[in-house]
């Protein structure tokens, strides 16, 4: 299954309170549920202003759906290619 990082730009991202963030994620979760098992959220970094989200998907078309149906920018929606991390380099 493609992955996908979402640039999502939210001015004080990293200023919300652990009930803000529960409740984006509450919603996030909801409307998951509704579009069924081929998406997936993986995780999420939240920045100063802005929250780069991990998925998984069948296509770009779902992720943005995704933050259409959730109320959610996706300013940025990218396929990921390939992971590096340090083992990569033995």
């Amino acid at each position: 299954m493609p992955k996908y990082v979402i640039e999502r730009e939210i001015p004080g991202a990293g200023k919300l309170s652990a009930e803000q963030l529960k409740a984006i994620s509450q919603t996030s979760c909801g409307v998951l549920s509704n579009m069924g098992p081929q998406i997936q959220w993986v995780h999420s970094y939240v920045t100063t202003d802005k929250i780069y989200c991990v998925y998984h998907a069948p296509n770009e078309e779902m992720v943005r759906e995704h933050a259409k149906q959730g109320g959610f920018p996706a300013n940025v929606v990218t396929e990921v290619s390939n992971i590096i991390d340090p083992a990569t380099a033995e």
